[in-house]
């Protein structure tokens, strides 16, 4: 598709990069981009897909915006407390960027709805908060092999991975996350969050969503990220795929209903 004299001056900051141009951004345009969770990684993750020109953005998430929400969740605004988050940030993406397609589901997507809806994604963002939805969506990426970038915050401590199903040579999260091992879900009401992590976080799972659909740069797989935000100190772990895996290497587990962030 041919950019408009209009997206060449609203992305020319992106053209201006050799590794983007003109095709890069097309790519961006054509893509269709899953967002799992409208809380607050969902919120600067989708707000930077919508203004870097993702041409359309599923936002699934069952909430509704609450006062707590919007220490950190800026995709939201006082105004909008009490309604759906999903349908929260589409007014804030339409706001930024008009010209992009937003599919708010006010729902928890089962687990038919859930592999239909990773598997016309060309990549998905789990911007969720507790680790049964994680693994199900994991397994859903996994089978309909479609690249999925994972976030997670609670503290000060934040951590960010890509888990790319393509090659099946990348571990998934449940190589990192075994589904049979008992994970704790520590809850933002209970032990609270720093702000400005989830921004961060949620940031990095934007870009590496675009640097996968632009097919630019080295993402994140095999790769697991650590924030301490006390400390402002990053750390990177080599991350292998378990040969054992019951998910990467096969196995269809049933998927549970996810929910929201």
């Amino acid at each position: 598709m041919s950019l408009s004299d209009e997206q060449l001056l609203r992305y020319s900051r992106h053209i201006l990069l050799d590794e983007i141009g003109i095709e890069g951004q097309q790519k961006l345009l054509a893509a269709r981009v899953l967002v799992i969770g409208a809380g607050g990684l969902g919120s600067p993750a989708a707000l930077y897909l919508a203004s870097a020109g993702v041409g359309h953005l599923t936002i699934v998430d069952d909430d509704d915006v609450d006062l707590t929400n919007l220490q950190r969740q800026i995709a939201h605004t006082t105004a909008r407390v009490g309604q759906p988050k999903a349908l929260s940030i589409k007014a804030a993406l339409a706001a930024i960027n008009p010209d992009v397609h937003v599919t708010a589901l006010v729902e928890r997507a089962d687990e038919a709805r859930l592999a239909e809806l990773v598997a016309a994604a060309d990549v998905v963002l789990d911007c969720t908060d507790n680790f049964a939805t994680r693994h199900a969506v994991n397994r859903a990426c996994v089978a309909a092999r479609v690249p999925l970038v994972s976030g997670a915050v609670i503290r000060f401590d934040g951590q960010v991975s890509v888990f790319d199903p393509r090659s099946g040579e990348q571990p998934c999260y449940a190589c990192l996350f075994p589904q049979d091992q008992a994970f704790e879900d520590v809850a933002c009401s209970t032990m609270g969050v720093f702000a400005p992590l989830v921004g961060i976080v949620g940031a990095m799972q934007a870009a590496e969503a675009l640097k996968i659909v632009m097919k630019i740069g080295e993402s994140l797989a095999g790769r697991l990220l650590l924030l301490d935000g006390l400390r402002m100190d990053w750390t990177s772990i080599r991350v292998a795929r378990a040969d054992a895996c019951p998910v990467c290497a096969g196995s269809a587990a049933e998927v549970p209903a996810p929910h929201s962030s």
